[in-house]
C-alpha cells in the first residue's frame, strides 16, 4: 500500500507542485530529479537527514530506557512515516479517532492503540468485524467511565461470536482532558469493565501533557504527581487484568518524566496478574520543531548532546514591500502552523545563495494567505526572494498539506526533492 502511493497521479490539487508535474505519477515526477526551487511557494518541506536521525535517536532512547514506543500517528497521518517508525522498531502506532484507525488498518498496521474512547456505533461495528476477520490484529482503546463501558457494550451486542475489545482505563485529573477524575473513580471504571460481556481489562493509560505546558518546577511536580497516580492505579489493578497489561503515557514534552516514573513497572507481574509492557506514545519527535518542542523536549539541543533536529521548514516568497520595515510573504494560516508560536525567519535567498536574516527580523502575524515579516533593515527579503521559516508544532503543520516534499538538506543552497509524503486528514 505504501509503495502504491508512488503511482498516484499528481495534479493542481497538490499544493506547491509545478504544472510540469500534473498528469505524472509521483514516481515519474521524482525521476525528473526536481529541486526545491522547481516548486511553487508557499511550500512545507521535510528534511530527509533530520527525519532519519530523529527516528534512530528515539528508537535508541526508548530501548535504553526499557520502554516500547507506539508513536502517535495523528501527528503526521503519513503511512510512509509510520512504516519508517515501525521498521526502526516501534511496537505499534497510536491514533486518536476511529477513522484514523481505519486508515492505519488499510495500510496494514497490525498493532494499534486508540488513545481515546470509541463509542461511535459505526466505528464499533467496523472494529468488531475487523477483529473477527483478522485474529492477529491487536487493538486497545480507552474507557473513562461506566457510561462509556455501557455504551460500548450496547453497540457491540451483535458483534461476531468471541469478539472482545481490549480496553485501558484512562486516568485523568481535575482541569485535564478526558479520563477518570482520580484513582478511586478509575477503579470503579475497571470494575465496570470486569462486568462487561464485550470488553476486557488490558491496562491503564493517560496523558501527562494535559497538566503542564513548560519546564518550571511547579509544572514538573504536577506531571510527576499525575504519573505516580497512574502507576498506583496500575498496581491496584494488577491482579484483575484479563490479559498482558499495558501501562502507557507520554507525549513529546515530558517523556523523560514518564520513563522515570513508569519504566520500573515494565515486566513486573502482580501477585496473580500478568507482566506489564510500558508504552511511550510520543509522536512529534520524528519531526521535532524550531518552536514549542525545541524549548520543552528532554531531547532538545539545550538538554542533551545528541538532540532531535527540526525536520520541517516553510518556504515563502516576498510578494510586497508596502512600507519600510515590512515584507508580506505568500504563506499564511492555510499553509503553516501558528497555534504554538509564529514562524521564525531563518534566512532568505535572492536566487544567488542563502543570506542570513538581520537581527530582530520576526513574523508578527499571519493572515489566511500572508505572513507579516518585520525587518529592521530594508535591504533584506526584497520582492521575489524566498524566506526559509522555522516552524512550531508539527501536529498542526501536516494537516494543511496533501503532499509534503522531502528534501535532502534544508541547509543546502539548492536542495533536491527526494520524495513526496502523502497525508490522510
Amino acid at each position: 500500500m505504501v509503495a502504491a502511493l508512488h503511482e498516484r497521479v499528481l495534479g493542481p490539487q497538490h499544493k506547491s507542485l509545478p504544472p510540469s508535474a500534473w498528469g505524472r505519477s509521483v514516481r515519474e515526477f521524482l525521476a525528473t530529479a526536481p529541486h526545491l526551487d522547481d516548486l511553487q511557494t508557499p511550500v512545507l518541506t521535510m528534511d530527509r537527514a533530520a527525519l532519519d536521525a530523529n527516528t534512530r535517536l528515539m528508537a535508541d532512547w526508548a530501548a535504553a530506557a526499557g520502554v516500547r514506543l507506539a508513536p502517535h500517528g495523528k501527528t503526521t497521518m503519513s503511512p510512509q512515516l509510520w512504516g519508517e517508525q515501525l521498521a526502526a522498531g516501534a511496537w505499534g502506532i497510536t491514533l486518536a479517532t476511529g477513522w484514523q484507525v481505519q486508515v492505519a488498518r488499510s495500510f496494514g498496521v497490525a498493532r494499534i492503540l486508540l488513545a481515546n474512547a470509541l463509542v461511535d456505533p459505526v466505528g464499533l461495528r467496523w472494529l468488531a468485524t475487523e477483529l473477527a476477520r483478522d485474529p492477529d490484529f491487536e487493538f486497545r482503546s480507552w474507557v473513562d467511565s461506566a457510561a462509556t463501558v455501557e455504551t460500548m457494550d450496547r453497540h457491540l451486542a451483535d458483534a461476531p461470536e468471541g469478539v472482545r475489545v481490549a480496553v485501558l482505563v484512562e486516568l485523568g485529573g481535575p482541569g485535564g482532558r478526558t479520563g477518570a477524575r482520580g484513582v478511586e473513580q478509575a477503579l470503579a471504571v475497571a470494575a465496570a469493565v470486569r462486568r462487561s460481556a464485550r470488553l476486557e481489562l488490558a491496562g491503564v493509560g493517560g496523558y501527562e501533557g494535559a497538566f503542564a505546558h513548560d519546564r518550571e518546577a511547579e509544572a514538573v511536580a504536577v506531571v510527576r504527581g499525575y504519573l505516580d497516580d497512574l502507576v498506583r492505579l496500575h498496581r491496584e489493578l494488577a491482579e484483575i487484568y484479563e490479559r498482558p497489561a499495558i501501562l502507557t503515557a507520554g507525549g513529546s514534552a515530558y517523556q523523560d518524566l514518564v520513563v522515570d516514573r513508569l519504566a520500573g513497572s515494565a515486566d513486573e507481574p502482580g501477585a496473580q496478574g500478568p507482566a506489564t509492557t510500558v508504552v511511550l506514545r510520543s509522536g512529534a519527535y520524528i519531526i521535532h520543531d524550531d518552536g514549542f518542542y525545541s524549548g520543552i523536549s528532554p531531547l532538545a539541543a539545550a538538554r542533551t548532546e545528541r538532540p532531535l533536529r527540526s525536520a520541517m521548514h516553510g518556504w515563502a516568497r516576498t510578494v510586497s514591500r508596502p512600507e519600510p520595515g515590512l515584507a508580506l510573504l505568500d504563506a499564511g494560516k492555510r499553509d503553516l502552523p501558528f497555534d504554538e508560536g509564529l514562524p521564525v525567519p531563518q534566512r532568505f535567498s535572492r536566487g544567488q545563495g542563502p543570506e542570513q536574516m538581520p537581527h530582530g527580523a520576526h513574523v508578527s502575524a499571519l493572515n489566511d494567505q500572508h505572513a507579516f515579516l518585520r525587518l529592521p533593515a530594508d535591504g533584506a527579503a526584497p520582492i521575489g526572494s524566498v524566506v526559509r521559516l522555522g516552524l512550531s508544532h508539527p501536529c498542526t503543520a501536516f494537516d494543511k498539506w496533501r503532499l509534503i516534499p522531502v528534501i535532502d538538506d534544508a541547509a543546502a543552497d539548492r536542495p533536491r526533492v527526494l520524495d513526496l509524503l502523502h497525508t490522510f486528514f
